[in-house]
């Protein structure tokens, strides 16, 4: 039997297989990888190109495209291994890149997920926005990583080339024992795209998993290349789900003054994008606002059930102090600058 799926979600993505596919396949070795490629729907000619040029890929052909979370889920309810790597499209993986994320999911039954140290394929001696070596949050919710502070993005040097517990990781790629994906209710199909990783690795680590990024794996990431930064669509996803994530698993004493000056930065961030004449974006927060005050009662069964089975609320991985001031403010643009005491 395998030890480890690759499932990689496609969505009219042919080119990007054609380009990153190869190095998969050279770089996982068939004996105890299956590589998976589960399409969402596609109208390109991506399965006619996977029958052509890579027959040995096994494909799960989904009738349409479910998102990034949604299409997941499906595909892991038919996977069999006991691992998965949850990969993009764009990710171009390196020799020996499964060794130690499966060593240790072998070794350390407590760590429930794995990510690998991730560079940017274009500027291949820096970080990649998308997770760069391993994820964390603020107590207000603001994503920043070990290489990458909102939009600033370190060359990697070797300074977190140490294995690191982390918050979340990316689900550009992100290894993760398939019991506990499906266990623990995998990705939160509401949010579509865009935090839902960071949504479910938070989840995990109130229930008392770790999650790790082992910097001796290596991947390069495109990023980007479903949507846009400057996408309203991606704005409007980001600030909607990240106000769900908050509610659903922010413990009791924090939830409210956290939600209250979220409401203040928030609008904050669309007068910026006013200012810088980003009308679409303006009106994407407005929308994910009112999105968010819509699904918040749908959201509280969700919400307890969070609380219900958390044993560790508020993990040390959450910077308890605002990364905007630390960033903005106080002028510590790195990770290595950040003290979380």
């Amino acid at each position: 039997m395998k030890k480890v799926s690759i499932v990689i979600l496609n969505w009219n993505g042919s080119s990007l297989m054609k380009r990153f596919l190869p190095s998969v396949v050279a770089h996982s070795p068939e004996e105890i990888a299956e590589i998976v490629v589960a399409d969402n729907g596609s109208t390109d000619d991506s399965l006619a190109m996977l029958a052509k040029e890579f027959p040995g890929v096994r494909v799960i052909a989904l009738k349409e495209n479910y998102g990034f979370a949604e299409g997941y889920n499906r595909a892991l309810a038919e996977i069999t291994t006991p691992y998965t790597v949850l990969l993009n499209s764009d990710v171009e993986v390196t020799p020996h890149w499964l060794e130690a994320p499966l060593k240790a999911l072998d070794t350390e039954q407590e760590i429930a997920a794995v990510q690998p140290k991730i560079l940017a394929e274009k500027e291949r001696d820096c970080f990649e926005y998308a997770g760069a070596s391993g994820g964390f949050i603020d107590r207000y919710g603001y994503p920043f990583c070990r290489g990458r502070m909102f939009h600033v993005i370190e060359k990697d040097e070797g300074q977190y080339d140490t294995p690191c517990d982390i918050l979340w990781g990316s689900g550009a790629a992100l290894f993760i024992r398939t019991d506990v994906y499906r266990k623990e209710g995998g990705l939160d199909a509401g949010f579509f795209a865009h935090q839902e990783e960071i949504d479910l690795c938070w989840r995990l680590r109130t229930r008392g998993y770790r999650l790790v990024c082992l910097p001796d794996s290596v991947v390069y990431h495109v990023g980007g290349a479903t949507l846009n930064q400057e996408n309203p669509r991606k704005t409007f996803l980001n600030f909607r789900n990240n106000l769900l994530m908050l509610y659903k698993n922010l413990p009791e004493e924090r939830l409210r003054a956290t939600m209250r000056l979220r409401f203040w930065l928030d609008y904050l961030a669309a007068l910026q994008f006013l200012l810088t004449g980003q009308f679409a974006n303006v009106r994407a927060v407005y929308r994910a606002r009112k999105a968010f005050r819509k699904l918040r009662t749908a959201y509280l069964p969700l919400r307890r059930e969070n609380l219900q089975k958390a044993t560790n609320p508020f993990p040390p991985e959450i910077l308890s102090k605002s990364l905007l001031v630390t960033f903005y403010l106080k002028g510590k643009k790195r990770y290595g600058e950040i003290d979380f005491l």
